[in-house]
């Protein structure tokens, strides 16, 4: 599998595939994990256990190559599913459950520790969400905390640990969940200027929202003009409900395209996809949480399935740069999408998606000057660069 591993990262994170710049990971174990894990001891509650044994294994070697295959600006981030079981009120890494007060202070410098080990291995975390789902009680690692919650560990715990050992750089992203509460979250939070003052940033995923029948990107354009000095990120999103035989299913990339266009328009400045790679059964994932992924392992682990949803990514990290800039993108027809965004060459790149079932054709019409009469065919996605 080393050629195969080679042709994965080669896919993503170099020039020859689709530019990804972007690194999210977890900080413990996840559902994705093999195992439930974490960096300590049982009951230590100095940290002087603190290591990161388990991901010198597969994780990090994995990380460091792709994060060295990245030509430009890369940011790596990460995120916590559970803390220790010790330190919350069921005694379990899974089923939610929630923070006990007294180790608010051990559990933020538990991400001081993970920073500082990320980066004696050459790896620099530039930033942190403070919870994964924080109101999901799930089968796997999850951890429950309210908006006010979050707030005052945020704002009394994390921000000042962060401060005190020199880490005022790396950035903190709250929420970290979907859209239908993002507004809510973001004003508790948001409107105490003591634990604003250490927020980066608002992340969010897609999941009920879009279960619902409702993909709420209002709520991202709400929060975007309530709170114009905090950034928004999609921080995870993957398609749901893994069968072998939807591999190729083209509504799971044209999900991709319609949040990534709409998120962008509502004022998002970054957006990241879950798992890079799945094996042909959708995992591995040790609470049988099986879903897709933009690539996917073949049945007998010999080669590679691409599946459509990562060449409709790569309409926008690819063409898309770090440091890029949104420009104003309208279109006559609700059927077809667009944004637009001017590299720092000066180039700008709009992405165009036809969700009607026949071709189209269109005007490219910029600073009221016409361009050009383009064809899309019907479900397709294409990138104009001029």
């Amino acid at each position: 599998m080393i050629t195969k591993d080679i042709e994965l990262l080669k896919a993503y994170y170099s020039q020859y595939g689709i530019d990804y710049s972007v690194i999210r990971t977890n900080i413990n174990s996840c559902d994705f994990s093999r195992e439930s894990y974490t960096y300590i001891k049982k009951g230590d509650t100095t940290l002087n256990s603190f290591n990161i044994s388990h991901d010198l294994k597969y994780k990090l070697p994995l990380i460091k190559r792709a994060y060295n295959l990245i030509k430009q600006k890369k940011i790596i981030y990460a995120s916590p599913w559970s803390p220790p079981a010790f330190m919350k009120t069921n005694k379990d890494m899974l089923h939610g459950g929630k923070l006990l007060p007294e180790y608010r202070n051990l559990w933020a410098n538990y991400y001081v520790e993970f920073i500082r080990a990320y980066q004696k291995e050459g790896i620099i975390i530039n930033s942190v969400t403070i919870q994964n789902e924080p109101m999901a009680r799930q089968t796997w690692e999850s951890c429950i905390y309210t908006a006010e919650e979050e707030r005052d560990f945020l704002r009394d715990y994390l921000g000042p640990v962060f401060k005190k050992n020199g880490m005022k750089d790396k950035k903190i992203i709250i929420w970290d969940h979907n859209r239908d509460l993002l507004s809510h979250r973001s004003n508790v939070i948001l409107e105490d200027k003591d634990a604003a003052k250490y927020v980066w940033g608002v992340g969010f995923h897609w999941y009920e929202t879009w279960r619902k029948g409702d993909a709420r990107f209002a709520n991202v354009r709400t929060v975007h003009e309530e709170f114009p000095d905090k950034n928004l990120i999609f921080t995870e999103g993957c398609n749901e409900n893994y069968s072998a035989n939807g591999l190729e299913y083209w509504e799971n990339a044209e999900r991709y395209g319609k949040a990534m266009i709409k998120d962008f328009n509502a004022g998002t400045v970054a957006w990241t996809d879950w798992n890079i790679l799945l094996n042909y059964k959708g995992g591995p994932n040790h609470a049988g949480n099986y879903c897709f992924a933009p690539i996917h392992a073949n049945a007998d682990y010999t080669g590679l399935i691409y599946t459509p949803s990562y060449y409709y990514i790569g309409h926008f990290s690819k063409y898309i740069h770090p440091d890029a800039r949104r420009v104003s993108t309208s279109t006559s027809y609700s059927f077809l999408l667009s944004t637009s965004f001017m590299n720092n060459d000066g180039r700008i790149s709009t992405v165009v998606m036809n969700t009607k079932d026949k071709e189209l054709k269109y005007n490219l019409v910029v600073a009221n000057n016409y361009c050009a009469t383009l064809t899309i065919p019907a479900h397709a996605i294409q990138t104009v660069i001029y």
